[in-house]
């Protein structure tokens, strides 16, 4: 999260260093290590690769979408977490109603 929200920083606060959009070279390279390292500590999300082409378009990219993509990575993340333990935990109580005693 904090790699993704200093990424979307350093577009919206540098704006004229990244104002070019995709004809920046230091906007292009900060997008494909960015990408890289999310997809390197969070593993490959379909999420990634609209905010990347987001990231390429001139003025679109004042939009936090590295940002968007993380918090619904990890938004999916919890979800599949908290149904696992749901059924991790009801699938104990019924092993425990049915043991003989």
């Amino acid at each position: 999260m904090i790699l993704a929200l200093a990424a979307d920083a350093l577009q919206i606060f540098f704006f004229p260093l990244f104002a070019e959009g995709a004809l920046s070279p230091a906007d292009d390279v900060l997008d494909v290590l960015v990408a890289a390292v999310l997809v390197h500590l969070l593993g490959w999300h379909w999420e990634f690769l609209p905010a990347f082409a987001a990231e390429l378009v001139p003025g679109v990219d004042l939009v936090p979408f590295w940002t968007i993509a993380v918090l619904n990575v990890y938004r999916k993340w919890k979800q599949i977490t908290i149904t696992t333990e749901e059924t991790r935990d009801k699938a104990q109580a019924i092993e425990g109603e049915y043991k003989p005693s």
